[in-house]
Protein backbone atom coordinates (compact mmCIF):
# COMPACT_ATOMS: atom_id res chain seq x y z
CA UNK A 1 0.00 0.00 0.00
CA UNK A 2 0.98 3.42 -0.58
CA UNK A 3 0.81 6.12 2.31
CA UNK A 4 0.79 9.71 1.13
CA UNK A 5 2.89 12.11 3.37
CA UNK A 6 1.92 15.51 2.96
CA UNK A 7 5.28 18.69 3.98
CA UNK A 8 4.70 21.78 4.42
CA UNK A 9 7.49 23.52 4.76
CA UNK A 10 6.88 27.45 5.70
CA UNK A 11 10.55 28.84 4.97
CA UNK A 12 10.71 32.34 3.08
CA UNK A 13 13.73 32.30 1.30
CA UNK A 14 14.94 29.75 -1.53
CA UNK A 15 16.43 27.89 -0.48
CA UNK A 16 15.78 27.70 3.06
CA UNK A 17 17.04 25.50 6.00
CA UNK A 18 13.66 25.20 6.76
CA UNK A 19 13.02 23.75 3.62
CA UNK A 20 16.21 21.78 3.92
CA UNK A 21 14.88 19.85 7.11
CA UNK A 22 11.72 19.02 5.42
CA UNK A 23 13.87 17.18 2.77
CA UNK A 24 15.81 15.54 5.07
CA UNK A 25 12.46 14.32 7.36
CA UNK A 26 11.20 13.86 4.03
CA UNK A 27 13.62 11.55 3.09
CA UNK A 28 13.81 9.36 6.40
CA UNK A 29 9.98 8.80 6.48
CA UNK A 30 9.97 7.66 2.71
CA UNK A 31 13.10 5.02 4.50
CA UNK A 32 11.18 4.02 7.61
CA UNK A 33 7.52 3.45 5.86
CA UNK A 34 9.49 0.98 3.27
CA UNK A 35 10.89 -0.60 5.95
CA UNK A 36 7.67 -1.40 7.10
CA UNK A 37 6.89 -3.11 3.49
CA UNK A 38 4.63 -0.36 2.05
CA UNK A 39 5.61 2.78 0.06
CA UNK A 40 5.59 6.72 0.69
CA UNK A 41 4.29 8.93 -1.54
CA UNK A 42 5.40 12.60 -0.74
CA UNK A 43 4.18 15.53 -1.89
CA UNK A 44 5.94 19.03 -0.34
CA UNK A 45 3.63 22.29 -0.09
CA UNK A 46 5.62 25.76 -0.25
CA UNK A 47 3.67 27.81 1.90
CA UNK A 48 5.39 31.14 0.77
CA UNK A 49 3.75 29.79 -2.55
CA UNK A 50 0.61 30.48 -1.03
CA UNK A 51 0.69 33.98 0.65
CA UNK A 52 -1.31 35.42 -1.32
CA UNK A 53 -3.77 33.29 -1.54
CA UNK A 54 -3.71 32.89 2.01
CA UNK A 55 -4.56 36.58 2.38
CA UNK A 56 -7.28 36.76 -0.04
CA UNK A 57 -8.80 33.86 2.24
CA UNK A 58 -8.27 35.71 5.18
CA UNK A 59 -10.13 39.14 3.76
CA UNK A 60 -12.55 37.29 2.24
CA UNK A 61 -14.02 35.67 5.82
CA UNK A 62 -12.42 32.26 5.30
CA UNK A 63 -13.70 31.63 1.46
CA UNK A 64 -10.70 29.77 0.38
CA UNK A 65 -9.04 30.57 -3.38
CA UNK A 66 -9.41 27.40 -5.89
CA UNK A 67 -5.47 26.61 -5.01
CA UNK A 68 -5.90 26.78 -1.25
CA UNK A 69 -9.12 24.47 -1.34
CA UNK A 70 -6.93 21.82 -3.15
CA UNK A 71 -3.99 22.07 -0.85
CA UNK A 72 -6.56 21.97 2.17
CA UNK A 73 -8.16 18.38 0.17
CA UNK A 74 -5.08 16.97 0.15
CA UNK A 75 -4.22 17.79 3.86
CA UNK A 76 -7.10 15.83 5.19
CA UNK A 77 -6.68 13.01 2.66
CA UNK A 78 -3.43 12.72 3.46
CA UNK A 79 -2.19 9.45 5.88
CA UNK A 80 0.10 11.96 7.44
CA UNK A 81 1.80 15.20 7.84
CA UNK A 82 5.12 16.53 8.39
CA UNK A 83 4.80 20.42 9.72
CA UNK A 84 8.04 22.24 9.35
CA UNK A 85 8.50 26.21 10.64
CA UNK A 86 11.03 28.56 11.36
CA UNK A 87 11.37 30.29 14.36
CA UNK A 88 9.60 33.84 14.17
CA UNK A 89 9.85 36.24 17.71
CA UNK A 90 9.46 32.80 20.16
CA UNK A 91 6.60 31.38 17.99
CA UNK A 92 5.81 29.53 14.48
CA UNK A 93 5.67 32.03 11.88
CA UNK A 94 2.93 33.94 10.00
CA UNK A 95 2.49 31.93 7.05
CA UNK A 96 2.99 28.91 9.17
CA UNK A 97 -0.46 30.30 11.37
CA UNK A 98 -2.36 31.28 8.40
CA UNK A 99 -2.44 28.73 6.62
CA UNK A 100 -3.53 26.63 9.93
CA UNK A 101 -6.07 28.95 10.58
CA UNK A 102 -7.17 28.37 7.08
CA UNK A 103 -7.76 24.60 7.67
CA UNK A 104 -10.78 23.11 8.49
CA UNK A 105 -11.24 22.22 12.23
CA UNK A 106 -11.80 18.73 11.28
CA UNK A 107 -9.14 18.37 8.97
CA UNK A 108 -6.24 16.60 11.27
CA UNK A 109 -8.78 14.59 13.46
CA UNK A 110 -6.89 11.34 14.12
CA UNK A 111 -3.68 12.54 11.75
CA UNK A 112 -0.10 11.60 12.61
CA UNK A 113 1.77 14.88 12.56
CA UNK A 114 5.24 15.03 12.97
CA UNK A 115 6.92 18.62 14.05
CA UNK A 116 9.93 20.16 13.35
CA UNK A 117 11.35 23.69 13.49
CA UNK A 118 14.45 25.39 13.06
CA UNK A 119 15.93 29.05 13.93
CA UNK A 120 19.55 30.61 14.32
CA UNK A 121 19.66 29.93 17.89
CA UNK A 122 18.98 26.87 20.01
CA UNK A 123 17.41 29.26 22.61
CA UNK A 124 14.22 28.62 20.74
CA UNK A 125 14.06 24.82 20.94
CA UNK A 126 11.35 24.98 23.09
CA UNK A 127 8.86 26.00 20.30
CA UNK A 128 8.09 22.66 20.07
CA UNK A 129 6.52 21.72 22.75
CA UNK A 130 5.09 25.11 23.88
CA UNK A 131 3.84 26.52 20.46
CA UNK A 132 3.68 23.78 18.22
CA UNK A 133 2.50 20.55 20.16
CA UNK A 134 -0.49 22.36 21.84
CA UNK A 135 -1.29 23.71 17.82
CA UNK A 136 -2.20 20.53 16.35
CA UNK A 137 -3.38 18.75 19.88
CA UNK A 138 -6.11 21.61 19.38
CA UNK A 139 -6.84 20.07 16.03
CA UNK A 140 -7.08 16.84 17.72
CA UNK A 141 -4.21 15.31 15.24
CA UNK A 142 -1.78 12.73 17.19
CA UNK A 143 2.20 14.18 17.68
CA UNK A 144 4.90 11.86 17.01
CA UNK A 145 6.50 11.96 20.70
CA UNK A 146 10.16 12.97 19.25
CA UNK A 147 10.29 16.66 17.97
CA UNK A 148 13.09 17.89 15.61
CA UNK A 149 14.06 21.59 16.20
CA UNK A 150 17.46 22.60 14.18
CA UNK A 151 19.57 25.67 15.13
CA UNK A 152 21.72 26.82 12.17
CA UNK A 153 25.28 24.81 14.41
CA UNK A 154 23.30 21.65 13.70
CA UNK A 155 23.28 20.91 9.91
CA UNK A 156 25.35 18.39 9.18
CA UNK A 157 25.66 17.18 12.80
CA UNK A 158 25.39 13.36 14.37
CA UNK A 159 22.80 14.11 16.72
CA UNK A 160 20.37 15.88 14.44
CA UNK A 161 20.50 13.07 12.17
CA UNK A 162 19.81 10.56 15.02
CA UNK A 163 16.18 13.05 15.88
CA UNK A 164 15.30 13.34 12.41
CA UNK A 165 15.68 9.21 12.47
CA UNK A 166 13.74 8.56 15.92
CA UNK A 167 11.00 11.07 14.78
CA UNK A 168 10.46 9.18 11.43
CA UNK A 169 10.30 5.82 12.43
CA UNK A 170 7.16 7.01 15.51
CA UNK A 171 5.92 8.66 12.68
CA UNK A 172 5.91 5.62 10.63
CA UNK A 173 4.82 3.39 12.94
CA UNK A 174 1.75 6.03 13.31
CA UNK A 175 1.16 6.12 9.54
CA UNK A 176 1.32 2.29 8.86
CA UNK A 177 -0.78 1.51 11.90
CA UNK A 178 -3.64 -1.03 11.07
CA UNK A 179 -7.38 -1.80 13.78
CA UNK A 180 -5.75 -3.93 16.20
CA UNK A 181 -9.30 -4.68 17.62
CA UNK A 182 -10.01 -8.87 17.30
CA UNK A 183 -12.94 -10.12 15.32
CA UNK A 184 -15.86 -10.86 18.25
CA UNK A 185 -14.40 -8.64 20.81
CA UNK A 186 -14.79 -4.46 21.44
CA UNK A 187 -13.34 -2.68 18.35
CA UNK A 188 -11.47 0.58 18.65
CA UNK A 189 -13.80 3.55 18.48
CA UNK A 190 -14.45 4.61 14.56
CA UNK A 191 -12.65 7.88 14.07
CA UNK A 192 -13.74 11.30 14.13
CA UNK A 193 -14.30 12.02 10.32
CA UNK A 194 -12.06 14.13 8.82
CA UNK A 195 -13.17 17.15 6.60
CA UNK A 196 -10.90 19.87 4.78
CA UNK A 197 -14.15 22.08 4.97
CA UNK A 198 -13.42 23.06 0.99
CA UNK A 199 -16.78 21.68 -0.08
CA UNK A 200 -19.59 23.54 0.80
CA UNK A 201 -22.94 21.72 1.84
CA UNK A 202 -26.54 21.60 -0.68
CA UNK A 203 -28.16 24.81 0.29
CA UNK A 204 -31.58 24.87 1.01
CA UNK A 205 -34.16 25.43 -1.18
CA UNK A 206 -36.20 28.82 -0.64
CA UNK A 207 -39.31 27.28 -0.79
CA UNK A 208 -38.35 24.54 1.75
CA UNK A 209 -37.15 27.49 4.18
CA UNK A 210 -40.57 28.79 3.63
CA UNK A 211 -42.70 26.14 3.61
CA UNK A 212 -45.64 26.20 6.12
CA UNK A 213 -44.69 30.25 6.75
CA UNK A 214 -47.99 32.14 6.31
CA UNK A 215 -47.03 35.54 6.72
CA UNK A 216 -49.16 36.40 9.74
CA UNK A 217 -46.49 37.89 12.01
CA UNK A 218 -48.00 36.74 15.03
CA UNK A 219 -47.73 33.05 13.74
CA UNK A 220 -51.29 32.31 13.16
Amino acid sequence: MTRRIVVLTAGLSQPSSTRLLADQLAAAVSSAVGGRGEAAEVEVVELRDLAQDLAATMATGGLPTPTLAAVRDRVSAADGVIAVTPVFTASYSGLFKMFIDALDTDALNGMPVLIAATAGTARHSLVLDHTMRPLFSYLRAVVVPTGVFAATEDFGSTGLTDRIHRAATEFAALVVAEPAAVGGFLGDPAPRRRSSGSTLSAPTPFAQLLSGHTGDPSGN
